[in-house]
């Protein structure tokens, strides 16, 4: 048997943007980019989202040579961004459930 180690490398890069508006307003532009750079030890993918009027959205991902996701210590595997919208949508639904249970 060779004791032989591979030492391919890989990078690929893609980009998307997209814009639209409606009823004359000035177009609103989205983009999206992912790079992924692969060796023998595993594959590392970059991703940023970006929509009008909200900081830039990045997530890593870590893969081993098996493909097994690997997860960074300091993360806690969820990537969530929460408008102020968001909150105010969630406070008022609880206050809805909350009539609907008798608790308000």
């Amino acid at each position: 048997m060779s004791n032989q180690q591979s030492s391919f490398q890989s990078q690929t890069y893609s980009s998307s943007t997209f814009s639209s508006s409606s009823n004359g307003e000035a177009p609103k532009t989205c983009s999206q980019t992912e790079s992924t750079s692969s060796n023998p030890q595993g594959t590392i993918v970059h991703k940023t989202s970006e929509k009008p009027g909200q900081a830039p959205i990045e997530q890593t991902l870590r893969y081993d040579s098996s493909g097994k996701a690997i997860q960074d210590s300091n993360e806690t595997g969820r990537i969530e961004d929460v408008t102020d919208a968001d909150r105010e949508y969630l406070e008022r639904m609880e206050d809805e459930y909350a009539k609907r249970e008798g608790g308000a």
